[in-house]
Order: structure tokens, then sequence, then C-alpha cells
């Protein structure tokens, strides 16, 4: 019988350190870029929707009046916007730039959550509706009740504040833009003008030798 030779079975290559970093950021990436994303969207959706409503006593009668999150605090909705920019921002910068931002990125998150938890007992913008409606500066409302759009709002800011905290942590291993995008600042070098095409010199008929120079270059002399 003839020998058997065994041939070795490619066993799986094990996973180095740098190969689960990888794998770790691009899952982190892909989270931080959600959860803003999802954050910055929550919160400008509810910080326009009513958080609180009540009445005021006009001429004997009860007027009803709400107040969207805007009228009670616009800081959510800026920082939202900021959050967004700042998430953005992320991959146009490295290093010490990537770190600020995303210190940004976090503390937008949390500024919205903080501003939209504050707003969410607050009753100076329905008070102010009721001095301009009645045209007491008294006025105060009554019957008060608040909605859960604060806390929705405050649950956006959260979402934010995780994308920072994501990329406080993993940035530094996430991709940056394209070099070939960036200017480096060097001037270019000016166009070179194209040289002009030298004139051919009038053949006079009456001349032989222009003649045999005009057929010498290819031209027809008759023309």
């Amino acid at each position: 019988m003839g020998r058997v030779t065994a041939v070795p079975i490619p066993q799986p290559r094990a996973e180095t350190a740098a190969d689960a970093t990888r794998r770790r950021a691009g899952r982190s990436l892909g989270a931080a870029l959600l959860l803003g994303a999802a954050g910055s969207a929550v919160v400008l959706i509810a910080s326009g929707q009513t958080w609180a409503e009540g009445s005021a006593v006009v001429a004997g009668g009860n007027v009803s009046l709400d107040a969207g999150g805007r009228d009670v605090t616009g800081v959510p909705a800026a920082l939202a916007v900021v959050g967004l920019a700042a998430l953005v921002a992320v991959f146009a910068v490295r290093t010490a730039g990537r770190l600020l931002v995303s210190a940004l990125l976090a503390l937008s998150g949390a500024g919205a959550t903080l501003a939209a938890l504050i707003g969410a007992s607050d009753s100076a913008a329905l008070d102010d509706k009721a001095a301009r409606t009645t045209g007491d500066t008294a006025a105060t409302i009554g019957a008060l009740t608040h909605t859960a759009w604060p806390y929705v709002t405050a649950a956006g800011g959260l979402l934010i504040l995780l994308a920072g905290l994501l990329a406080l942590r993993y940035g530094a291993h996430w991709p940056t833009m394209s070099g070939r995008y960036e200017r480096d600042g060097t001037p270019r070098a000016p166009r070179t003008p194209r040289p002009a095409k030298a004139t051919a010199p009038a053949v006079d008929p009456d001349r032989p030798e222009d003649i045999w120079k005009a057929l010498d270059r290819g031209e027809d002399p008759t023309r």
C-alpha cells in the first residue's frame, strides 16, 4: 500500500489586539452615529410640542392656554443643533481637535437633558401668556398640567450624551476625512499659457523662392 500523507488543515487566524480594537471602533462608530442623529431628531421634535397647559380667567370666563417647549426654553433645541454639528465635525478633525469636538458633543447632550428636566415643571411661560391675554401683569395660570414631552426631550439629550461618550472613548480609532478633500494651504503654481501658433509668412506668387519655401512647409502657394 502506498504511503498516506496527512494534509494539514489550516486553522483560523487568532484575533489580535489590533483586530479587536478595530472591531470595537467600528461598532462604536455605528452606535455613535445612530445615537447622535436619533437624539438630535428627538430633541428637535419633542421641544416643539406642548409642554404645559392651563387656563386663565378673562372677563369672568376661563381661557385655555398652552406653552410649547421652545416657549419654556430654547436651550435643548439649540444644543441639539450644536450636537449634530459636532457629530459631523468629529470626522473632520484629528487628535486633540477630535477630543474637543467629542467633549462638545457630550456636553451638548448633557445640557439639553438638564434644560429639559428643569423646564418640565416650569410655569413662567404660561404665566406670561396669561398676563398678555388678560392684560393683567399679576395674572397667573390656573389648572396647570404638564405633559410628558419634556421628559422625551431629556431622553433625546441622553442619547446625544451617549454618542459623545462613545466618541471620547473610541474616537481616536475612528477614520478621518480623506486627505484628498482637504487643502493644505499650499498656493497652486500659476498656469503656464500655451504658446501662440506661429503665423505662416505671406507667399508672394511673383517670388519663386517664396513658392518653394511654401511647398517645403506643405502649404498650397496658390491660396
